[in-house]
């Protein structure tokens, strides 16, 4: 039941007219994009049906409409039905894995006749309903084993569907949640750990053959190494408070690596990650003895963390060398910098640089592009709709564009921190954190920052699929925002 202090205000008078602003107005660049990208000179006919351009002003109106439904509908349905709406794409998503249609190798499309669905785009909202339903509940708390088993199971089992679908990059979106989650309470070190096992990656593999110095030591190694020593000591200073410890630990571990560095270099040349090693298990016996000694159990979560490093990091060239498919192996390296291969993996990153590049600071004009227009750049006009904005609208565009999917962003996060429910402000960040994903990720694999994993650009990337993925994404959370007046009993 809902009750209301004084006259209960309309969806009309209470929905955020700013994000609706917003949304329309990505919508139009998006358009004009697609436009740019599909446009073959000559071609006089931009809104037929049969063209690109044409199409996604079906896909916009056809969303506009679905953002319209969603705001009539009552915000208790979306409440209600979330674990039902969960597992229904649940279900979709596991029959996707048998569709015997596959498209550019991945079988995550549903083809109903002439029309193409990803189900995968869909369960992003249906996920962060189900999580925000999960985490309202009375009682729950990240901090219990439970609660955080079974959070962390709503994320992944979807993601596990869609990796078995061969749809890697739209697996890896539903990662994001892990920002919500931060927000909501989960420890900063687990975020941390996730930063420091990029680190740890990219480090690793990137300066594995180079040499440190004249020593037969592997500089990535080397590196690694150390920084698992470090981490280890910084975490003792902010997570068990013992200054001296740290500094301890800090200190003997730079000394120690510098004295072998300098006999290997001066003396006797020999591998100093030998020394490491043995550095990083006295390291890892002291915390368990500080553990047992202190009984303080954070001790025993670093202690986990630095053997988990190890064992991450050395397994990282395995899983590279021997479990990724081989497509994906080459873009990793192109993206490290280990291989070039502007003939293949790395010809898109590579177009597409040329595309941005050529934009100037004012860009060539709409339609204009030479680049696009000739076709030099694959998937312009879905995965790399940006380097349009890039060449037709120059860095002044391209800055445009990015300005506005931040104004959204900060929009999002203000309405979230409104909420007065913690379904509300729990789903809220869950959108904000797949919006931030799609555009970093995108933006960044187009200027070849990030690797090119295949997501869409939200709102800009020709597809109906995605659009009205994104459009159930956002117009809930306005739904939901436009009740946050109401006082529920």
């Amino acid at each position: 039941m809902v009750q209301q202090t004084d006259k209960r205000p309309s969806v009309i008078r209470s929905i955020d007219w700013v994000t609706i602003c917003l949304y329309l107005v990505l919508l139009a660049f998006g358009w004009i994009s697609v436009c740019g990208a599909s446009y073959t000179y000559g071609d006089t006919e931009i809104l037929s049906l049969g063209t690109r351009s044409g199409m996604q002003v079906v896909w916009i109106g056809t969303s506009i409409c679905l953002g319209f439904v969603i705001l009539m509908l009552d915000d208790r349905f979306y409440d209600t039905f979330s674990y039902i709406i969960y597992a229904v794409l649940l279900l979709l998503l596991f029959a996707t894995i048998f569709n015997p249609h596959s498209i550019k190798g991945s079988r995550s499309w549903l083809v109903l006749g002439p029309l193409r669905l990803q189900p995968a785009e869909f369960a992003k909202f249906a996920t962060a309903l189900a999580l925000a339903k999960f985490m309202s509940t009375y009682g729950y708390s990240i901090h219990k084993m439970k609660d955080a088993v079974m959070t962390l199971a709503i994320i992944f089992v979807p993601m596990t569907f869609i990796i078995l679908q061969r749809e890697t990059g739209s697996a890896l979106v539903y990662l994001s949640f892990l920002l919500m989650l931060y927000r909501e309470g989960m420890p900063g070190s687990v975020l941390f750990t996730g930063v420091a096992a990029v680190v740890y990656f990219v480090v690793g593999i990137r300066y594995e053959d180079v040499m440190l110095w004249s020593t037969p030591t592997s500089l990535g190694k080397f590196v690694v190494l150390l920084l698992v020593q470090l981490f280890s000591a910084g975490m003792v200073y902010v997570y068990c408070n013992n200054k001296k410890g740290a500094l301890s630990v800090a200190g003997y571990s730079i000394a120690i690596t510098l004295l072998f560095l300098l006999f290997s270099e001066y003396v006797i040349p020999f591998d100093i990650v030998w020394v490491q090693l043995v550095v990083t298990a006295v390291v890892i016996g002291w915390l368990l003895w500080q553990g047992l000694g202190s009984r303080i159990r954070e001790y025993y979560f670093i202690l986990l963390f630095a053997i988990g490093s190890m064992a991450f990091f050395y397994s990282a060239d395995y899983v590279l060398n021997n479990v990724l498919e081989p497509h994906q192996r080459v873009r990793i390296n192109v993206l490290l910098g280990l291989d070039e291969d502007l003939a293949g993996a790395g010809y898109n990153v590579h177009q597409s640089e040329i595309a941005i590049g050529s934009g100037g600071l004012e860009g060539k004009g709409f339609l204009n592009g030479t680049q696009t227009k000739l076709k030099f750049v694959p998937e312009q006009d879905t995965d790399f709709i940006f380097c349009t904005v890039g060449e037709e609208e120059g860095f002044l565009g391209s800055a445009g564009v990015l300005l506005l999917f931040l104004a959204l962003i900060l929009r999002l996060i203000h309405l979230a921190e409104r909420q007065p429910f913690r379904f509300g402000r729990v789903y809220g960040y869950a959108v904000v954190s797949v919006f931030l994903f799609h555009v970093f990720i995108n933006v960044g694999m187009v200027l070849g920052l990030t690797p090119v994993i295949g997501i869409p650009l939200p709102f800009f990337s020709y597809g109906g699929s995605s659009l009205w993925g994104f459009t159930f994404l956002l117009f809930i959370f306005l739904r939901i925002d436009a009740s946050r007046k109401a006082v529920r009993s």
